[in-house]
């Protein structure tokens, strides 16, 4: 059976999937797979691992004759059509819970990146603008003592919730249910959206992108954010209205942001680039050696368990 990977991912999936007698062709190199090309390669797949990047609507999954299964090498699976899949007989997988840390520990780099100031001053040094120490060269904040507001309280959330508690911040959150574990471990406190906006010193967002989160931080709600507030986004560049972002900031209307995702990705708006304290990564939230070897693995496992006649270990479809 065919197996067909859209990119390059860790070795260690290769390996077991040949350890398990697939015939396997995967996509070279780092740009994207065109849709041509894609729809070429899927059409005698029995199975596939896809990339969050890759779209898989009903025009392409239509061409899937053989497929039996959708391996997203992801957290998230906004990128395929999971009703028309589900006609079409396809299970869908995604990686969960093994990137948790990964894009953890990175919202928290980038919150205190903000806080600090990171960013500019690593511009100060390289452009040899340093001319020596100064009572206000550079002023941030503290994390201790400050409200941390965690938007959606599944698996990130919590752990980034948990690492931001032990910097001494209060937690509150706003979820469509109540989070009994991050109540426990740091004393959180379930509120509204417009609560955690209007208090919130850091925000840091941890949500799937749906047709409800859709530009749920849209003009209006941003317009309650504190001038010293901190947004940080390592979930779905259209949660946040970007335009409406980008004024706030040239209004000095929010202190900093760091973003890991954007609203057109991988095209980043101009204006963005321009500003000051706004923290800009290349979508590198999992991209911890762990994180994207056990990605790797749970991809190939789905894989392996669905063409197998077994179940799959976490199909989202």
């Amino acid at each position: 059976m065919k197996v067909f990977i859209t990119r390059e991912i860790p070795e260690i999936a290769i390996k077991l999937l040949h350890k398990n007698k697939f015939s396997i062709v995967i996509h070279k190199g780092e740009r994207k797979i065109s849709r041509t090309e894609l729809i070429k390669n899927v059409r005698d797949a029995d199975g596939v691992i896809s990339l969050l990047s890759d779209n898989f609507d009903e025009s392409v999954i239509s061409e899937m004759k053989k497929c039996k299964v959708i391996a997203n090498y992801a957290v998230g699976f906004n990128n395929i059509n999971l009703k028309y899949a589900r006609e079409k007989g396809i299970v869908v997988t995604n990686t969960p819970d093994v990137l948790t840390d990964a894009t953890a520990d990175l919202a928290i780099a980038l919150a205190l990146s903000c806080a600090r100031r990171i960013f500019e001053g690593d511009k100060i040094i390289r452009n040899n603008k340093f001319i020596g120490w100064s009572p206000k060269l550079l002023l941030g904040f503290e994390m201790r003592g400050k409200i941390f507001g965690i938007i959606g309280s599944g698996r990130i959330g919590t752990a980034t919730a948990i690492r931001a508690h032990a910097f001494g911040t209060k937690i509150i959150y706003f979820s469509n249910s109540i989070n009994l574990e991050l109540q426990n471990k740091t004393a959180a406190k379930k509120v509204s959206l417009n609560y955690l906006l209007k208090n919130s010193d850091f925000i840091s967002i941890h949500l799937p992108l749906t047709e409800k989160t859709y530009h749920l931080l849209d003009k209006s709600k941003l317009m309650l954010l504190k001038k010293t507030s901190i947004l940080i986004n390592t979930a779905r560049g259209e949660i946040i209205d970007e335009k409406a972002l980008i004024e706030k900031f040239k209004k000095k209307e929010i202190f900093a942001a760091g973003l890991d995702v954007y609203e057109n990705e991988p095209e980043v708006n101009n204006e963005l680039l321009k500003l000051k304290n706004v923290v800009l990564l290349p979508h590198i939230g999992s991209a911890s050696v762990e994180a994207r070897n056990k990605m790797a693995v749970l991809s190939a496992k789905n894989i392996i368990n669905v063409l197998k006649g077994k179940m799959p270990i976490t199909q989202v479809n």
